[in-house]
């Protein structure tokens, strides 16, 4: 799966996420955009964005987009934090649905 980081995810996480093809919104170029922007780019390129904005999905209307999103839910968006959600994140990453929001969290 192709699967896009937000800018306010560690972008060190990208290497825990393994088996996929991973990038970071600054990687892709993407990091001046906001929400919707982003999110209309990315779903021409990419079919998971991965994300730690809990107000994403009440900030816009996701099942116009044809991207899954995945919320990662951690005390804080330091890796420490994030790390112990990756083997739940590898097993959402394919069952998650374009236009729905998954929640990933302990």
């Amino acid at each position: 799966m192709r699967v896009l980081l937000d800018e306010c995810v560690d972008q060190r996480l990208a290497t825990d996420i393994v088996g996929h093809d991973v990038q970071t919104v600054p990687q892709a170029g993407w990091a001046a955009f906001k929400n919707g922007e982003l999110l209309s780019l990315a779903a021409a390129r990419f079919d998971v964005f991965v994300t730690v904005d809990r107000n994403l999905s009440f900030q816009q209307n996701l099942p116009r987009f044809s991207i899954a999103v995945i919320v990662l839910r951690a005390s804080s968006n330091r890796l420490v934090d994030l790390r112990p959600l990756i083997p739940k994140l590898l097993e959402t990453i394919p069952k998650a649905k374009a236009g729905q929001v998954t929640p990933v969290s302990l």
